[in-house]
């Protein structure tokens, strides 16, 4: 007999792989510029999307891990919230708790994935415009850029899991090292990043060992002449993107792991922050020089997480809820888009 937890996470993957080729199928049919206006309708579709999930899981969270009683949620807080007290007597009051603590752990996760995701989306343009490109086939690669992207996290998340479930050390190594990627972050902040496609390892490697076609043929990966198949230089685009996904997921899901070990709520939060990736991609390449400290909120942000990971038992001992770090991710990514906002890179340049 399946679990509820295979049962809800089966629809939910139904789901998501249903509106995924809606948008292929039907949406994104045709290679075109995405407009400003197209892509904030987008944004604004799969925030709303994931904040309607935060509801869903506030009020009904329970229907994830089938519990129905005040064993089944014992055992289930035991397991993935062993910080959270409840009053065993009162199954009603508890199941409220634990409903909500779920829900801001859901919340914070989308926060924090979404936030690391934006230097993430600086490097895919780097790789876009390195490999020169056309506008118009950004949104098909970006497409199964993050179809493959979910399938990674997939594996990254319940691997990891699974490790820290065996392993509860693994926290404190993720803490240091996340600590570690928030300090060389803030002190390379102002250096600037470039890619050499033609140069890299990685390309090197996939010439050698598949037939390259030497040009672009529109939004096509594979292309056939004179009966031999090739691989056309996009395949080689989006495997360089999945390539610098994995890389960034090293960051992004120890990072989850400090506000829930919870593995369903953390690949929710992951899903529904990477689905809105292709939106915000077309929103950033608009006023990607707005926000020249967000790389600076970032990396506060990695430290904080670190900090809270490493002391994440005399966090819990004296009392620091599962909110406080979402008010915390707020306030940091908040405050850096302000200071963008107030300090423009232009009077920057002056005054110096």
């Amino acid at each position: 007999m399946l679990s509820n937890e295979v049962i809800f996470f089966t629809l939910f993957i139904v789901f998501i792989v249903t509106v995924l080729m809606i948008d292929l199928k039907f949406i994104g049919k045709n290679s075109h510029i995405v407009s400003f206006k197209e892509a904030s309708i987008w944004s604004v579709i799969w925030v709303s999307t994931a904040l309607l999930f935060f509801v869903f899981i506030r009020y009904f969270g329970e229907h994830i891990h089938g519990i129905q009683n005040i064993a089944d949620l014992k055992e289930v807080i035991t397991k993935y919230s062993y910080n959270l007290k409840i009053d065993e007597s009162d199954y009603a009051k508890s199941l409220d708790m634990y409903r909500k603590n779920m829900s801001v752990s859901y919340l914070s996760g989308y926060f924090i994935e979404k936030s690391l995701s934006v230097d993430n989306l600086f490097v895919i343009l780097m790789i876009l415009t390195g490999f020169s490109v056309r506008k118009e086939n950004y949104k098909p690669v970006l497409f199964y850029g993050i179809l493959g992207a979910l399938v990674l996290r997939f594996i990254f998340i319940f691997a990891g899991s699974a490790l820290v479930h065996q392993f509860s050390w693994l926290l404190l190594v993720f803490g240091a090292f996340l600590i570690f990627q928030g300090v060389k972050m803030f002190i390379q902040r102002n250096i600037e990043e470039t890619i050499e496609p033609q140069n890299h390892k990685l390309v090197k490697f996939l010439s050698k060992r598949f037939p390259v076609y030497p040009r672009f043929v529109k939004d096509r990966f594979f292309v056939r002449k004179s009966g031999k198949l090739f691989v056309t230089p996009l395949l080689i685009v989006l495997i360089f993107i999945e390539f610098s996904d994995v890389i960034f997921a090293f960051d992004s899901i120890p990072a989850i792991f400090s506000v829930s070990i919870d593995p369903y709520v953390v690949f929710f939060s992951n899903v529904f922050a990477i689905l809105g990736l292709r939106a915000l991609f077309f929103l950033l390449i608009k006023v990607v020089d707005m926000f020249h400290y967000l790389k600076v909120g970032i990396s506060f942000l990695l430290a904080f997480i670190g900090f809270k990971l490493l002391f994440h038992t005399w966090l819990d001992k004296i009392g620091f809820k599962t909110e406080y770090s979402l008010f915390i991710i707020l306030f940091i990514l908040v405050t850096s888009i302000v200071l963008s906002l107030v300090f423009s890179k232009k009077e920057l340049v002056v005054e110096k």
